[in-house]
């Protein structure tokens, strides 16, 4: 799920009607995976503008899978260490390791082929997924 329309200003208060939609759908999701690019060793700031509109477990049910994009190597832990546990706070399950890829290599590594077969057997015994998640991956990538 892509936020449409855009929220954009509305996360910088609270009650706006636009962020409130996006907000309950994904509060309805059963699986949401959430995506940054790192910013100065973390996810950006309109992803933490954004995860603050949620209250405490207001993620109960949901299945969250951390996904982070970065220059370096450095960071690699950063979705595991700085965005699993926000996740878990909202009270989401995020049974999966998180997922760190370089941004310029991220399109040809096998980080995210060697990452699927354990996160999708997870997901699967979880009730999340029923069937492949092979579309993920491309044929280069395998």
């Amino acid at each position: 799920m892509q936020l449409s329309p855009p929220v954009g200003a509305g996360l910088l208060g609270w009650g706006d009607s636009t962020v409130a939609e996006s907000v309950a759908a994904v509060q309805s999701l059963d699986l949401l995976i959430v995506a940054s690019p790192t910013y100065k060793a973390t996810y950006t700031g309109l992803l933490k503008l954004f995860l603050d509109q949620f209250g405490g477990d207001s993620l109960a049910g949901v299945v969250a899978v951390p996904v982070m994009l970065g220059a370096g190597r450095a960071h690699a832990l950063a979705p595991e260490l700085l965005l699993k546990p926000v996740l878990v706070e909202l009270g989401a399950s995020t049974p999966t390791k998180a997922l760190y890829l370089l941004d310029s290599e991220w399109e040809t590594s096998s980080a995210l082929a060697d990452w699927l077969p354990t996160a999708r057997e997870v997901l699967q015994r979880s009730g999340v997924v029923a069937g492949p998640l092979t579309n993920a991956v491309s044929e280069e990538q395998r």
